[in-house]
Order: structure tokens, then C-alpha cells, then sequence
């Protein structure tokens, strides 16, 4: 069986919002009995049909880089992590719905990613507007997931899915809420399994049939926001 081409996505955020269970469920399409911390970074891999059903199907490996850590680590931690961040071809940003915190801190980490070669010094806070065209220009595909869905009440959904839609827009991603102890949240056919799938389509895309791949790099300027754009009143 000849060798497939594949993609580099990362996965991102603060520990404990389920990484680990999300991405061995994308690629396992299985619960992970029983998660544990990761240390460092780990790599599996999903099988994913670009353009499925269309003349233009191929078959890709799509490389998922389960980054281990915290956005308040060491900037020594942070130098070790930034050799993940190498020829990154997508990002899955990942948040825990019952903790508004770990949505802020998705800021950091995809400027971390983004910027791995710039100062940390480049992440400004200011009372400023939050500048939503530096994730609009940012050419890495986004996608950003919800995890914990089960676990929040049902008279305070509406208020979630507001705020994590607030979210979706500033990073110019497409969301998907779910529960990674229930497949069903991904099943064929639902709005999840078309989001993830025209995700990881735009990752090939964007690795394979753009013109100048290399130019698949971070930001260029250092800008300034505000997370208040969270509107987490």
C-alpha cells in the first residue's frame, strides 16, 4: 500500500480540558477510558477523505499533536514546547465550556503557536479594541471545540453557546460543542462531523493546492487586544 501524504494539526489548550480524550476519540472514534496528563507532546494520527465523494477524493493522514502544558508555564517549558510548532499546517483550539478561563486563555495559545519565533513580550493587552483582523489574516486554519457540553446545566446553554459563538467569530474559526464521552456528537451526518471534515479539508487544502506553502507562517505584526472581546460580563 503506497505511503499517504498527511497534514500537521495542533491541539491546543490549557490541561484538563480534554485533549487527550478528544483526539483519540477523533482518531479512534472510541472514549478514552482513562485519561492522564500529557507530558510534552502526543502525536496520533486520523484517516480523513478530502473531498470525499467528489472526483477530486484522496486519502490523507491527518497528524494530531496533542500539546501537553500550560499558557502560564516557564518560558523555559514554552522554548521546549516550541519545537511542536514547527511546519503547522492547522490548529484545533480546545476549550473546557464550564471554564471560562480556559476560553481566554485560547488567546495566548494560538499567539504562542502562531508566533513561536517572536517575544513573548509580542501578546499586548491593552484597553483597547480587541483587533479580530489578526486572526482573519492569520492563513493556519482554525477550528475551535467546545468540550464538557454534558456537563453544563440546560437554563445556562443559551449563555454559553453565545459567548463561545462571540469566541468563534474573533478567531474566525468554525465551533463544534460536544461531549468526548458520547461518538454520537461526531457522527456521520451530523453538523459536527461536516464542521470537522470541512476543517480538515481546508488544512489539505491549504498545505497542498495553494500556490506558496511556505508562506504558511504566523503572524507578521504584533498586535494589540483586549480579552473582553470573550464578552464574559
Amino acid at each position: 500500500m503506497a505511503s499517504l501524504d498527511r497534514v500537521k494539526v495542533l491541539v491546543l489548550g490549557d490541561s484538563g480540558v480534554g485533549k487527550s480524550s478528544l483526539v483519540h476519540l477523533l482518531c479512534q472514534n472510541q472514549v478514552l477510558g482513562n485519561p492522564s496528563w500529557t507530558v510534552g507532546c502526543s502525536v496520533d494520527v486520523r484517516v480523513h477523505d478530502y473531498k470525499e465523494g467528489t472526483p477530486e477524493e484522496k486519502t490523507y493522514y491527518i497528524e494530531l499533536w496533542d500539546v501537553g502544558g500550560s499558557v502560564g508555564s516557564a518560558s523555559s517549558v514554552k522554548s521546549t514546547r516550541a519545537v511542536f510548532y514547527n511546519s503547522v499546517n492547522g490548529i484545533i483550539l480546545v476549550q473546557d465550556l464550564t471554564n471560562k478561563k480556559s476560553s481566554q486563555n485560547l488567546y495566548r495559545w494560538s499567539l504562542e503557536a502562531l508566533n513561536k519565533d517572536s517575544s513573548p513580550t509580542g501578546v499586548i493587552v491593552s484597553n483597547g479594541d480587541y483587533d479580530r483582523e489578526q486572526f482573519a489574516d492569520n492563513p493556519v486554519p482554525l477550528l475551535l471545540i467546545g468540550t464538557k457540553f454534558d456537563q453544563i446545566p440546560e437554563n445556562k446553554r443559551n449563555d454559553v453557546l453565545t459567548r463561545t459563538a462571540f469566541l468563534s467569530e474573533d478567531f474566525n474559526a468554525e465551533e463544534i460543542n460536544l461531549d468526548c464521552t458520547n461518538p454520537r456528537y461526531l457522527a456521520a451526518g451530523t453538523s459536527n462531523a461536516v464542521k470537522l471534515s470541512r476543517f480538515f479539508d481546508k488544512v489539505i487544502e491549504k498545505r497542498y493546492f495553494t500556490r506558496d506553502p511556505s508562506q504558511m507562517t504566523g503572524f507578521t505584526d504584533r498586535k494589540r487586544f483586549n480579552f473582553k472581546s470573550l464578552h464574559y460580563d
